[in-house]
C-alpha cells in the first residue's frame, strides 16, 4: 500500500534586539543579552562607563559591594562663610548626606509602552576639594589625630574606603554611605576662610527587574534628586552646591533570543502508524493512528507564543486534503523542553495548537534555555483514520506553518 499523507511544516521565529545607547556623565546604561555559557545568569550587566574611583582606586571593593561609581565635572559646592574651628552645628561645616535609601524608577518601553520599575540608591560620595592656605590641610587634625586619619577614615555613619590623594590645600576623599545612612561631617580645628569641591564623585546601586519577563527593546526613564540645603543631597547650610538638582537618565536595552531549528528533512513530515504499515500489509490489523513526533532545538530567552496556519482549515486545526477533495484533520501540539513554562506555570507537555491560539497565548522561560530539544506532535485520530482507509491508494496532504512569536 502506498504512502497515504505527508504534512509539510514551517517554523518560524521572531527576534528582536535592543541596541545599547552611549552613555554620559549621568546617564546609566544596561543591557540584557543572554549568556549561552551561563544560561542560568540572568540579569542585567551595567555598561555605564565608571570613573576612577571604582575603576583604579578600590574596584576590588565596589566589585564586592556590587557599586559603580560616576564623576560629576559640572557640580561645584562651595563655602558662603567661614568653616568655624570646632564648631558644634555639623550644618555649619563639612557636611554630606545623600539619598542612600533605595528609590524606585519607571522604565518605560520606547515603543510597546510597557513600564518596569529599577531600584536605585546612591552607596558613596567623594571630591576633590581645595581650601585656603593657611591653614592649609593641616587645618582638619585634631589632637592625637592626624588630618590624613581624619579624612580617610570617614565619620560615622559612613565608611572607609582609605582613599586619600592629597596636597598642601587639596585632596580627593571618598566615603561609602550604607543603605539609609545619615549626614557624615568634619569639624577643622582651625577655622577655614575660604573651601569648595569642584567635582563630585558618587557611587551607587542598582536593582534591575528581571529581563526574562520584559519584552526585547529599549527601556528609558529618569529620576530627579534635590541638592541643596535639606535636599536629597544635602551639604550642610554652608556649602552650597552648583545645581538644585541632579537628574539620572536610565536606559536599559534587552536583546533576547528566540531561535528554533529542526534537523534536514524535518520540514516533511509523514505519518505513518505504530510499527510502521507492515502489519496492516501483512495481517490486515487496522492502525489506531497515523502520527508523527518532530524534534526541534530551541533558544529561548524571553516570553513568546505559537501560533498555527494552515493551507486547509478544518475548524480550529488545520486538514489533510487527497485528490479527490476529501478532508480529514490533523491535530498538531508541542512538547517544549524543561525551563519553559505555559500559562498557570504548568510543564508544557503535548499542548494543542489551534488556530485560535487557545492555550498557547504565553510561554515564559524561567531561565535562557539554550539550545534544547522539543518536539511537534501530528496525528490523525483514529476516528478520521479510518476515512482515510476507506480510500486505499489516496494521498492526503497540507501544508501546516508553526510560528513561534515573541510579539506577546
Amino acid at each position: 500500500m502506498k504512502r497515504i499523507s505527508s504534512v509539510i511544516t514551517q517554523m518560524g521565529a521572531a527576534v528582536l534586539l535592543g541596541a545599547s545607547s552611549v552613555a554620559s556623565a549621568n546617564d546609566i546604561t544596561a543591557l540584557f543579552r543572554p549568556n549561552p555559557g551561563n544560561p542560568m545568569e540572568n540579569k542585567f550587566e551595567n555598561t555605564t562607563p565608571i570613573s576612577s574611583i571604582c575603576a583604579a582606586h578600590i574596584p576590588a571593593r565596589c566589585k564586592a559591594l556590587g557599586i559603580f561609581s560616576l564623576r560629576d565635572n559640572d557640580i561645584v559646592t562651595t563655602a558662603n562663610a567661614p568653616i568655624l574651628a570646632n564648631h558644634e552645628d555639623e550644618r555649619q561645616g563639612f557636611m554630606v548626606k545623600v539619598p542612600s535609601d533605595w528609590r524606585d524608577l519607571q522604565v518605560t518601553h520606547s515603543s510597546t509602552g510597557e513600564t518596569e520599575t529599577v531600584q536605585l540608591r546612591i552607596a558613596g560620595i567623594g571630591g576633590f576639594w581645595r581650601m585656603s592656605r593657611p591653614p592649609g590641610v593641616g587645618g582638619w587634625a585634631q589632637p592625637g589625630t592626624s588630618w590624613q586619619s581624619r579624612w580617610q577614615t570617614a565619620p560615622s555613619p559612613c565608611q572607609s574606603t582609605g582613599h586619600l590623594p592629597a596636597g598642601v590645600a587639596s585632596a580627593s576623599y571618598f566615603w561609602l554611605t550604607p543603605e539609609g545612612a545619615g549626614a557624615c561631617s568634619r569639624q577643622p580645628s582651625q577655622t577655614i576662610n575660604a573651601m569648595y569641591v569642584n567635582t563630585m564623585e558618587y557611587a551607587y546601586e542598582l536593582r534591575t527587574p528581571n529581563p526574562l519577563g520584559m519584552s526585547s527593546g529599549q527601556y528609558v526613564g529618569s529620576i530627579t534628586y534635590s541638592m541643596g540645603p535639606g535636599g536629597d543631597y544635602d551639604f550642610g547650610d554652608v556649602f552650597i552646591p552648583s545645581k538644585n538638582a541632579i537628574t539620572f537618565n536610565f536606559t536599559l536595552s534587552v536583546e533576547h533570543a528566540l531561535k528554533v531549528d529542526i534537523p534536514p528533512g524535518g520540514n516533511r513530515i509523514e505519518l505513518i502508524p505504530d510499527g510502521g504499515w507492515q502489519a496492516w500489509l501483512d495481517r490486515g490489523r487496522t492502525p489506531t493512528r497515523l502520527y508523527r513526533d518532530q524534534t526541534f532545538r530551541i533558544a529561548a530567552s524571553s516570553r513568546f507564543k505559537m501560533q498555527l496556519e494552515c493551507s486547509i482549515v478544518m475548524n480550529n486545526t488545520c486538514g489533510l486534503r487527497n485528490g479527490n477533495g476529501d478532508e480529514v484533520p490533523v491535530q498538531v501540539a508541542v512538547t517544549l523542553p524543561v525551563g519553559i513554562d505555559g500559562q498557570d506555570d504548568q510543564a508544557v507537555r503535548k499542548r494543542p495548537l489551534r488556530l485560535d491560539g487557545t492555550g498557547t497565548e504565553l510561554f515564559q522561560p524561567l531561565f535562557y534555555v539554550n539550545d534544547r530539544p522539543g518536539t511537534l506532535h501530528f496525528e490523525v485520530l483514529s476516528d478520521d483514520m479510518r476515512e482515510m482507509l476507506s480510500r486505499p491508494g489516496s494521498t492526503y496532504s497540507g501544508v501546516v506553518t508553526v510560528v513561534w512569536d515573541s510579539q506577546v
